[in-house]
């Protein structure tokens, strides 16, 4: 399992033509879409057999595949029409005679419309060739509410593709990881689904100017605590942090970790981290049932009881659609009260 060792030498490597280089380029601030964008036109430049297929791929509505026809043309940037089974289940093929596709699938909610392709072919074609076809294969999408867009457009659907066993789910934070995680998207050699959290299209962050790959697969403590972990994901990762400094002027340490990659989950990371503070609280803006945040306290429960000194708490939404309301809204979706609420939960008597 990967440790934060592995983590931060991960996060200091340069690739570059497929050799590691140890010495770190200068970062500048960038757009998170930027960053997106910057990691998969280092990945087409590396290979010509990635291409890129989806609705307004050619000018970009959302903004990660924006000048890329410009550079590499109309044979490898692709517009397609508002057929996302068609063009999911294409891309497929494409994967399986030698391409590798990256998938705009634009909204989150749009999975929905292309599950059996996603589901009963790209999850489980390699199993069920007994490995004689690989799928290196990448839907990237916008996902969650980015304000009043309705209960179908406001969708994080990544407990449903984690659960499918043959896909790869990554959902970064923060540009730098935007970056490397695109670009490590693209090199695997199976299907990956990458989820950007919408509200984190518009953010600013340090992101380094060469190509570099975050690992699949590894999760990386954003901040260091000793009395509380808290396990959030995509942009809950920035909000408990905030929580996180507040707590801290009241002499509570609260250790943030973000997964990074949803599956393969880094457990080892979280088990270490509540191994030391003894609580755990899991963040993540999609249902609470059969959820990313109850699968991670369930792993813990099990793996990790005898550390515990609380009963784990989960922050996640009601079973509801999402309103386009924007006071429901809000009533539904984590924010920072109900982050620190939790936190204050597991750090009483009882742990209740």
């Amino acid at each position: 399992m990967s440790t934060q060792t592995e983590t931060d030498t991960a996060r200091q490597t340069t690739i570059s033509g497929g050799t590691a280089q140890g010495a770190p380029a200068a970062e500048r601030r960038e757009y998170f879409i930027k960053a997106m964008a910057e990691g998969l036109r280092d990945a087409m430049r590396e290979d010509p057999t990635v291409v890129v297929l989806g609705e307004d791929v050619d000018r970009s509505i959302i903004g990660a595949t924006r000048g890329l026809i410009g550079e590499f043309g109309e044979e490898r940037v692709r517009n397609t029409p508002i057929s996302e089974a068609t063009f999911v289940g294409a891309c497929i093929g494409a994967a399986a005679v030698g391409l590798r596709p990256v998938v705009d699938l634009m909204v989150g909610s749009f999975f929905y419309v292309a599950m059996d392709q996603v589901a009963n072919q790209a999850a489980k074609l390699r199993y069920m060739s007994g490995g004689q076809v690989d799928l290196p294969l990448v839907y990237f999408t916008m996902s969650g509410p980015s304000g009043s867009s309705a209960a179908q457009h406001s969708e994080n659907p990544h407990p449903m593709l984690m659960n499918l066993g043959g896909l790869k789910v990554v959902m970064p934070s923060n540009p730098h990881d935007a970056k490397g995680l695109m670009y490590a998207a693209v090199r695997d050699p199976d299907p990956v689904v990458y989820f950007q959290d919408a509200i984190l299209g518009g953010t600013k962050g340090p992101v380094p100017e060469h190509a570099y790959e975050i690992p699949i697969g590894v999760g990386d403590v954003k901040k260091e605590g000793t009395d509380v972990t808290v396990v959030a994901i995509g942009a809950l990762v920035n909000r408990a942090l905030k929580v996180a400094k507040q707590y801290e002027k009241e002499g509570v340490s609260v250790e943030v970790v973000d997964p990074r990659t949803l599956w393969p989950l880094d457990e080892a990371i979280i088990l270490e981290s509540v191994a030391k503070t003894g609580r755990l609280v899991v963040a993540d803006n999609a249902r609470l049932t059969c959820g990313a945040a109850s699968e991670i306290a369930s792993m813990v429960a099990q793996k990790a009881f005898d550390s515990l000194k609380a009963a784990p708490q989960r922050v996640a939404w009601e079973n509801v659609p999402v309103p386009f309301s924007p006071v429901l809204e809000k009533r539904v979706l984590v924010d920072e009260d109900k982050i620190r609420a939790a936190i204050g939960r597991t750090l009483s008597t009882d742990g209740g």
